[in-house]
């Protein structure tokens, strides 16, 4: 039955994609026809090219004889994330000369971290920045130097972007290199005490800097199981990274042979060699299709919801909620990592990681096997985890069972039958809700909701008491129109501290809660958004919603004919248009489509 439904779903999104993708494949390859675009520059246009390479890379360009990559960084130093990237383009650059290619940095991406800016007004270009990175791996690649290209991001909206980007020049070669999770730190279900004892103010900013301090400690990415390692989950599952290679911790003697052997294995796959791997070729709909198995077999963020959606739409390829529901009910959930478990993603990783659970999904039955990696056909080269030889990266046989059963199952005893994300729908909208964290005790919430415009009214009503008892917030005018659909990761510590004190508690909102969506329920992404005068916007204080996930139902407990009579209230958003460099990105807002079609202006 599994493996008839994930086929049904992959024929009806391949009959959907249908004309965009084979229009998409024509200009693919079209511009893959006569190999290497550099013999297409005039003798001015290459030497701007390669003015400043050292004289052996100028004296190769210039014979148009070697494969030359493009590196596209999203590296800065402020965030520990991307800090592990100063040190990789002269690695690939020396591992392109020793295997006989040649690499330049062809553009710098910007990375910002939602860690940061969350709650801050930053976080009102976030999402944008997803489409921005696409732009900006655009204006790279424009140049038309380069044979293949490696893209150096981790984090929220930066993998996306890349991809999207990556999509545009889908006649290239392309491959992701990640820098791995920093080591683990203090354990997540300590940090997540302390910050909700700071929110009922019994510790002070003191303590909770001195936890979190202690859980972000280091260079790479955060260690729990938010949108970063999502990230690095989808390129393993779509074949983009080296077997194993995504929680390998940075500075390591491991990493920097993954790096090596990514950079060998870029030049391998480039149009001068015998085994041309173009990424709009390689990313099809089964691809798709794994991605989103993948997404829902680990519990991962609900930001990849909109992420999927627009990179599906850079490669050709129509993909709906309706498919990523549907999927989601066929696929077992194979693991338990922060906030769907105590374990972060080092312990995951140590207990057989990706490698393990991509090879139990294959040998269920819930994943494409036919498919192109960068590592070559079938989805079977991702069933690897590296190891070191020397100072080499060499590839071993995933381990058959788990390492630890408490982080990773099998297809026959999985943590849940299904995954762990649902669609929710109902007179009040659409909106997606994250389950694998929230205990089922918690999946139906009927309550009175207090209406709110702002994430702040809330953790004040918090704050003076007035949200103790069973309660729905609505948190609305928070979509990718009325401000640029910020994450409201900062009112997970209230709410659950309601919840701990027995009141029935859940969230809705058309603004985003990002991977660290933990236990409690929340209706998320609603469409149509407040702004666009969706029905969210026609709640008052007091009416009684349902929201059931285990029926995918969210509604409110009126009489039909008095809710569709019902005015639809207006905010005054004029507090959106300007600070911290929203007002440049004012014409996107206006041409943002919905969330449940990626909030893309592209």
């Amino acid at each position: 039955m599994t493996i008839a439904a994930i086929s049904a779903v992959t024929n009806r999104i391949i009959e959907q994609s249908k004309p965009k993708r084979e229009a998409y494949l024509d200009r693919v390859r079209s511009a893959a026809d006569g190999g290497p675009h550099r013999s297409s520059l005039s003798c001015t246009n290459l030497v701007h090219g390669f003015a400043a390479c050292n004289v052996g890379d100028k004296s190769a360009l210039a014979a148009d004889v070697v494969p030359n990559l493009a590196i596209i960084t999203s590296y800065n130093d402020m965030l520990s994330a991307h800090q592990p990237f100063g040190s990789y383009p002269d690695l690939i650059k020396q591992a392109a000369r020793d295997a006989g290619g040649v690499a330049q940095i062809a553009s710098g991406v910007p990375a910002m971290c939602d860690g940061v800016t969350q709650g801050q007004k930053g976080m009102e270009l976030s999402l944008f920045s997803r489409d921005i990175i696409a732009m900006a791996t655009a204006v790279g690649l424009s140049h038309n130097m380069f044979d293949a290209a490696m893209y150096l991001g981790v984090c929220d909206k930066i993998v996306p972007g890349l991809l999207i980007g990556a999509l545009t020049f889908g006649h290239l070669p392309a491959v992701f290199v990640p820098a791995g999770p920093m080591p683990s730190g203090l354990p997540n279900n300590e940090k997540v005490r302390i910050r909700q004892l700071y929110a009922e103010g019994k510790v002070g900013r003191d303590e909770l800097l001195k936890a979190e301090s202690a859980s972000y400690h280091s260079p790479g990415t955060c260690t729990f199981y938010g949108t970063a390692n999502s990230n690095q989950m989808l390129m393993e599952f779509m074949g983009l990274h080296l077997p194993g290679s995504s929680f390998v911790n940075p500075d390591t003697p491991l990493r920097d042979a993954l790096t090596i052997a990514a950079t060998e294995r870029a030049l391998q796959i480039t149009s001068t060699g015998n085994q041309f791997t173009p990424v709009g070729e390689m990313i099809d709909e089964k691809t798709i299709v794994n991605a989103v198995i993948g997404l829902h077999t680990t519990g991962g963020s609900t930001n990849h919801v909109l992420h999927l959606v627009a990179i599906a739409k850079a490669a050709g390829i129509t993909l709906t909620l309706e498919d990523m529901s549907e999927l989601a009910e066929c696929t077992p959930l194979l693991a338990r990592v922060y906030p769907n478990g105590l374990a972060d993603v080092n312990h995951f990783h140590a207990a057989g990681g990706l490698p393990f659970v991509i090879g139990e999904l294959l040998r269920g039955g819930h994943l494409h096997e036919d498919v192109m990696t960068i590592s070559g056909r079938g989805l079977g080269h991702q069933v690897k985890e590296p190891k070191l030889d020397g100072s080499r990266a060499v590839w071993e046989d995933a381990p058959s069972i788990p390492g630890n059963d408490k982080i990773v199952a099998t297809v026959e005893k999985p943590f849940s039958k299904d995954g762990g994300l649902k669609i929710l729908t109902g007179n009040i909208g659409r909106a997606v809700i994250k389950i694998s964290a929230v205990k089922k005790e918690h999946h139906v919430v009927e309550a009175p909701v207090r209406i709110f415009d702002t994430q702040h009214g809330i953790r004040e009503a918090f704050e003076a008491g007035e949200l103790n008892m069973d309660v729905i917030a609505v948190c609305r005018f928070q979509g990718p129109r009325s401000n640029g659909m910020p994450e409201l990761h900062k009112l997970t510590p209230p709410l659950g501290v309601l919840q701990d004190r027995g009141y029935k508690v859940a969230l809705v909102t058309d603004g985003r809660m990002s991977g660290a969506s933990g236990k409690v329920p929340a209706a998320i992404h609603l469409t149509p958004e407040a702004a666009e005068g969706g029905a969210i916007a026609k709640l008052r204080d007091g009416d009684v919603v349902r929201l059931d996930a285990t029926t995918g139902e969210l509604k409110v407990l009126l009489d039909e004919t008095d809710w569709q009579s019902r005015e639809v209230i207006t905010a005054d958003l004029s507090g959106n248009q300007f600070g911290m460099g929203v007002e440049l990105l004012s014409s996107l807002r206006t041409n943002v489509s919905s969330a449940d079609t990626g909030a893309s202006v592209l």
